[in-house]
């Protein structure tokens, strides 16, 4: 009788709504869970069970409270109908069209605890592989619907579940009126992270059902999303919630509570803090939890982003709770704190290319034509901006890859595997030479793992259609999917594992290109190069080596400091001057 009633309640949701649910088979797939009873929708032998709440709204009085787990088992959740009758289920963030989130201004919900999951259409009784995708954005945008994994089920036959969570300062605060609070968690600020730990309990709690093995989990994410996966590797309260991880162009920083609240400004390098947060809005930086949790969602993430972001904004925060005290890479390196599961790192070849690509410091635009058509692009000087991409990228991969992993085996890790992306098969057009101008740019290897290549406008060359991208993507598919399936990444060169003394890695790319290598890339020996690059003033070369000390990892001012080459040098009083002289010239630093 359940079954028939469930049937009939399809057949009326489908008939008085525009949703992709075949009765009859979504009421084969109905799956119990602790938030309710499941119904997927069906796209091409692939199920997708959206918007299912893994924890209460944290609103009110569990704004800036650890996750409480949502309970109604008795509840139906039909796919799509919350995203029908909501505006958006993603969490307060900018608007941003090319990530899922469209509008203008500050859009999403605080109710944006939700997740999706994905499974191939046949038998969910099997126990197979689940792989859990934390997605990027900086921890302070992105969607779980942005991310269509269906190419990933379809062909490797595993489980992806993908999910909100709370981001910007919603998501990680500090401030003595709140840490004070917490119960059991008394202390803890990374409620972002916190987020992610109980979409984990729900998963290990409830997959079963949908097909899914508990005790075969992989967390995966790039950016933020690799750098969140090193916090679970960090986090003691993340202990037997997954069984393997991979950490895609991720990053390893954290900030002091000090720091991250910031009284009186004391920290002058610090940005977007919890003091000037409330400073900006006209707020008491001492006001009571209460005043704090009647502030508007909105206008605590517009406040946030007026202010300036130019310096280090502390969105991990080493609490004692959620990351240890000594800090988030200490941490990783302390044998109390480990997971000892096999872990994938890796960094794409030309990272940087993502913003500097745009930048009007390096690349110029002119309109051939008429400004209805997109500008046609030219790096100034090739000689300067490959090389700083260069310089820039390998830096990423020996702060945010090497020094991770050798912490890791530090304490006690011994699968742990390296990478680097390459892959730049693009073609070049009239507007731009897309492999010179972009190539393996950072967020570019995300497209080889769900099948969907995108870039706006100039997906067409970016992404050809060509043996080679078909070729990368069941690379990419096949290496990730064995891995969470067998602990091992397997492609057809053999991936060799990672040591501190070796710092082998695997080159992913096609062809002849796939290859092995050992790394000798230190941060030494990046600055050294610096020094030689005679096509760079010292002012470029002073900042270069800047940002390579400061920008990807925790900031090495005291390393700069002690560069002998540059010690005179103000690098944010030359990095003001040049953004400034842009914005009087062409009213932005970017070309678009």
């Amino acid at each position: 009788m359940r079954s028939l009633a469930l049937l009939l309640i399809l057949i009326g949701l489908a008939a008085c709504r525009s949703v992709d649910i075949d009765p009859q088979v979504a009421q084969n797939y109905v799956v119990a869970t602790q938030s309710g009873r499941a119904v997927p929708s069906v796209s091409q032998d692939v199920l997708t069970w959206r918007d299912i709440p893994y924890a209460q709204a944290p609103v009110g009085e569990l704004r800036w409270r650890a996750p409480v787990p949502y309970e109604a088992p008795n509840a139906l959740i039909p796919a799509q109908l919350l995203s029908d009758t909501r505006d958006s289920v993603a969490c307060v963030q900018q608007a941003y069209d090319a990530g899922g989130v469209p509008g203008e201004g500050i859009v999403g919900t605080e109710d944006c605890l939700y997740m999706d999951i994905k499974a191939q259409v046949g038998s969910i009784s099997a126990e197979k592989p689940v792989m859990v995708w934390i997605h990027g954005g900086g921890n302070t945008s992105g969607y779980k619907g942005f991310y269509n994994f269906d190419e990933l089920v379809r062909r490797e036959d595993v489980i992806v579940v993908t999910f909100n969570y709370r981001l910007g300062p919603l998501g990680w605060f500090v401030h003595p009126s709140i840490q004070t609070e917490g119960g059991e968690l008394r202390g803890a600020a990374n409620f972002g992270h916190q987020d992610i730990i109980e979409a984990l309990k729900w998963v290990k709690t409830n997959i079963r059902g949908f097909g899914g093995d508990p005790d075969n989990v992989t967390i995966f994410g790039e950016s933020a999303g690799g750098h969140n996966v090193f916090a679970m590797l960090a986090s003691p309260l993340a202990d037997g919630l997954f069984h393997k991880a991979i950490s895609q162009s991720g990053y390893v920083k954290s900030a002091t509570p000090e720091q991250a609240f910031n009284r009186d400004n004391a920290d002058p390098t610090m940005r977007r803090t919890s003091w000037q947060l409330l400073q900006q809005l006209d707020v008491d930086p001492l006001a009571s939890a209460d005043t704090l949790r009647g502030l508007n969602a909105h206008d605590l993430y517009e406040a946030y982003y007026e202010l300036d972001g130019d310096g280090d904004v502390p969105l991990t925060v080493a609490d004692g709770v959620v990351i240890p005290e000594q800090g988030f890479m200490a941490a990783l390196g302390d044998p109390r704190y480990a997971k000892n599961v096999p872990v994938i790192a890796g960094a794409n070849r030309d990272e940087v290319t993502l913003w500097l690509g745009t930048h009007r410091y390096f690349v110029e635009a002119s309109y051939p034509f008429t400004k209805l058509l997109p500008p046609r692009l030219k790096v100034k000087d090739a000689a300067v901006y490959q090389d700083w991409i260069r310089v820039r990228s390998a830096a990423w991969k020996v702060r945010g890859v090497d020094q991770p992993l050798t912490y890791l085996q530090d304490a006690g890790y011994t699968d742990l595997y390296a990478y680097r992306f390459d892959w730049d098969d693009q073609e070049t057009s009239f507007f731009a030479d897309f492999p010179a101008i972009i190539g393996a740019a950072h967020g570019i290897d995300i497209a080889f793992l769900t099948g969907a290549f995108t870039y706006g406008p100039v997906s067409p060359w970016v992404y050809p259609d060509s043996e080679e991208r078909q070729e990368m993507m069941e690379l990419m598919m096949g290496a990730w999917a064995e891995f969470s399936r067998s602990a091992q990444p397997k492609t057809r060169v053999a991936w060799p594992e990672y040591t501190t003394e070796e710092r082998a890695f695997i080159h992913l790319d096609v062809k002849d290109a796939l290859r092995t290598a050992k790394d000798t890339d230190t941060i030494d020996s990046l600055l050294a190069r610096i020094e030689g690059f005679d096509h760079m003033s010292q002012q470029e070369r002073c900042l270069l080596g800047w940002e390579t000390l400061t920008k990807v990892g925790q900031p090495d001012y005291e390393r700069f400091a002690q560069w002998t080459y540059c010690q005179q040098f103000d690098a944010v009083a030359f990095q003001l001057e040049v953004k400034n002289a842009l914005i009087e010239q062409y009213g932005t630093t970017s070309v678009l």
